[in-house]
């Protein structure tokens, strides 16, 4: 029983605004749980993904404004890498372009093509010619041209404190085939480990990777993953239910936040496929606060896309 790739990526922004114009109108993703932070909740939690919020497509966001720029380093996650088909990579060159972004073109360790560049935080984002990779999204072209959109996560870059430990978790835990010691594959995501550059450590902070979250399918599979864990003596959070998919957290030994969420319930628990992300979304257990937790929000301006005189 292994993961069967990424299932989201949760960072953090300090400047939510910005944020939310950037994933859903430059990026042209789509807005699809607006909610808070079940462990902050003065804090947005926003999820950007394919039209459905399908597990593998979600960027997911922390809004804490207070916060200062990430500090890259050992024990942390130093690229996330978007898919788009090979066709489309000239348009995002344009897109990206002509948006101020001055884009990157090379190639990843694969040898495919990709073009890399940073959001309003700083994160570091790369989009790569995912040919030859399985896809499984549902299209989102409110924004982007048919052909051209956002496919989904294909994974990241770890600047790991261990990597020979994180080799291990990654092959040994999660499932990942190893291909060449630094790339370790599943049939659609790749996790990339560096040796670390220097002796310091990352701290986070604006523009960085909270955690990486990885596809279990369901409670039976997420408890299996639990026993084989913990078995090897590294602790975890245990089961936390977040209403939309169900968690463990572990910090793997070269110091980077993992998590295994279910593929269920889904982002269409509490609203309808067509309204996603369109008022604030709180699970069951937090809707009795809603007037304390609405009163401590500043409210958010609609996604382009959705407002009457969107072009």
């Amino acid at each position: 029983m292994n993961v069967s790739g990424i299932h989201h990526i949760t960072a953090v922004s300090a400047q939510i605004e910005a944020n939310l114009a950037f994933y859903t109108s430059t990026m042209g993703m789509r807005l699809v749980k607006k909610s808070v932070n079940q462990d902050d909740l003065t804090a947005y939690h926003l999820f950007y993904a394919d039209a459905a919020g399908s597990p593998g497509t979600d960027l997911t966001f922390f809004d804490w404004p207070s916060m200062g720029p990430n500090q890259p380093g050992a024990a942390s996650v130093s690229l996330t890498t978007l898919r788009v088909s090979a066709a489309a990579l000239e348009f995002w060159e344009d897109r990206l372009t002509a948006a101020k972004l001055s884009p990157i073109r090379d190639e990843d360790l694969s040898g495919r093509a990709r073009l890399q560049f940073t959001d309003p935080d700083g994160q570091r984002l790369a989009i790569v010619d995912d040919s030859n990779i399985p896809a499984h999204y549902s299209p989102w072209n409110a924004v982007i041209p048919t052909g051209n959109e956002i496919r989904g996560i294909l994974g990241v870059d770890i600047e790991s404190a261990r990597p020979d430990s994180t080799r291990r978790v990654l092959t040994e835990l999660l499932g990942y085939q190893d291909v060449d010691g630094r790339r370790f594959t599943t049939e659609s995501s790749e996790v990339v480990v560096h040796e670390p550059a220097g002796r310091t450590f990352g701290h986070l902070g604006a523009g960085g990777i909270h955690h990486v979250a990885f596809r279990v399918r369901d409670d039976q599979e997420l408890a299996a993953m639990q026993e084989r864990i913990e078995a090897t003596g590294i602790r975890t959070s245990g089961y936390v239910d977040r209403f939309y998919f169900h968690s463990l957290y572990f910090r793997e030994p070269g110091g980077v936040l993992f998590e295994l969420a279910t593929d269920g319930p889904g982002m269409s628990s509490d609203e309808p496929g067509e309204h996603l992300g369109q008022r604030l979304a709180l699970p069951p257990f937090l809707e009795s606060r809603r007037s304390e937790i609405e009163a401590n929000l500043k409210p958010l301006p609609s996604p382009a896309y959705s407002r009457p005189d969107a072009s």
